[in-house]
């Protein structure tokens, strides 16, 4: 167990020093299994590993729904979704900040990328609730607020990672993603509603646009909303399995972005090209866990501690409590992806042992990931709004981010408390 302790100071030393997460995992990986077994024992297992990794057909689903995003994106939908968005709430108090929310949580729905998701959103919504005088604290908040539903709305990268480090049903995962995502998104409307009703300088009500200027709207956004039922619809009912609905979901964007005239030969190759470079990261960082996953199970860390935990007597309840709060305070430090590598191999096999669901905590890992993405002092989707508008001061923005923050720990509890609003869609397929 100490041995796994050093593994851990070393890899912490590592991404302080600006080593590729993915690098650091797998030298410390290979060297503490090297120094546990021997190094050709070491190189027998990593070898395994890289092989294992290469070729799981499971795999396959990250860069086919990453590519689904690429495609998506360069159809331009961001605009229309804000578009039908706004001309359905734009002319509430506030109906901005809604709009923007809304379309963010369609956006995710097909990027499956917070911070996509905020770049995108940001530079189309912010502009906007400028122009009609809305304080940049709700302008900013709103948009890195939103960019958050990227990782919880299916499809999601980190609930890919997740199910591939804990071998877990991807389907059941996306599935259970459904019903909370949108309660956060209900949850952050009702924070913009609150907000301006107490201070109504925050966001002013907009003009309120006719029946058919909202139907229009809505239906420039059609495709998409297709796609999205066909893809998330197929795995539910079992018509086809996580990735061949990834499969499908390429093709659909390719397809949708074709038929808008948004894509030619450029834009085709710097999609592959965009899929391409993200999946070799992800792989890279994916392998490296499994790599020292295998490292902490030999030095014994995870079973220590289950053993340590079950001395406790503690209920399944606490031990969540216990490890959301681990996750809050690495929030502050680590993006989405680093807390997953870093934890999941070490949390998950003490769940296991207490008998919680994996579906269940697996969604409130990426719900308390989320909330790492906009608390301070990284806050990722922060950072990505101060660097596309300069003169926004930081804090202005974190302070935006504060009241969703009160809505998003108010998501998280509901869903601890009741299991059923994850786990109720996966029963049923």
């Amino acid at each position: 167990m100490q041995d796994s302790l050093i593994g851990f100071a070393v890899l912490l030393g590592f991404c302080f020093v600006g080593v590729p997460m993915g690098f650091a995992l797998v030298a410390v990986g290979f060297f503490g299994f090297a120094l546990e077994r021997s190094f050709p024992a070491a190189f027998a297992t990593v070898g395994q590993q890289v092989q294992d990794v290469a070729t799981n057909y499971g795999f396959s689903v990250l860069p086919l729904f990453l590519l689904m995003g690429t495609f998506i994106h360069r159809a331009a939908l961001s605009e229309d979704l804000y578009d039908a968005s706004n001309a359905w709430l734009g002319h509430l108090r506030g109906g901005l900040a809604m709009a923007t929310i809304t379309a963010c949580g369609g956006l995710a729905a097909v990027s499956g990328s917070s911070l996509a998701t905020a770049a995108t959103m940001g530079k189309i919504a912010i502009p906007s609730m400028r122009r009609y005088d809305y304080a940049d604290s709700l302008a900013g908040g709103a948009v890195a607020v939103g960019g958050t539903l990227g990782i919880l709305i299916p499809p999601s990268v980190p609930m890919v990672i997740y199910g591939i480090l804990t071998q877990g049903d991807i389907g059941k995962l996306f599935i259970a993603g459904v019903l909370p995502g949108i309660m956060m998104v209900a949850l952050l409307m009702m924070v913009v509603g609150i907000l301006t009703r107490i201070r109504p300088d925050l966001g002013p009500p907009g003009v309120k646009q006719s029946w058919e200027v909202r139907l229009r709207a809505l239906g420039n956004v059609w495709g998409v909303l297709l796609l999205f039922a066909i893809v998330i619809g197929g795995m539910y009912t079992g018509v086809f399995t996580p990735t061949e609905a990834a499969g499908i979901g390429a093709a659909g964007a390719f397809l949708f972005a074709l038929f808008r005239r948004r894509l030619n030969w450029s834009t085709f190759v710097a999609a592959l090209v965009e899929a391409g470079e993200t999946t070799c990261i992800i792989l890279t960082v994916t392998l490296g866990a499994l790599i020292f996953s295998n490292f902490l199970d030999l030095s014994g860390l995870p079973t220590a501690l289950a053993e340590w935990i079950k001395s406790l007597h503690l209920g399944p309840l606490p031990v969540i409590l216990a490890m959301c709060g681990i996750y809050i305070i690495l929030g502050c430090l680590f993006d989405s992806l680093a807390m997953l590598i870093l934890t999941v191999p070490v949390f998950f096999p003490i769940t296991q042992s207490l008998g919680i669901d994996p579906i269940w905590f697996g969604i409130i890992v990426i719900i308390v990931v989320e909330i790492g993405l906009i608390t301070p002092p990284v806050g990722m989707n922060v950072f990505i709004i101060k660097g596309m508008f300069k003169e926004m001061s930081i804090w202005t923005i974190f302070a935006g981010v504060t009241p969703f923050l009160v809505a998003q720990f108010v998501g998280l509890g509901l869903i601890i408390v009741f299991p059923a609003i994850a786990l109720i869609l996966p029963r049923l397929m």
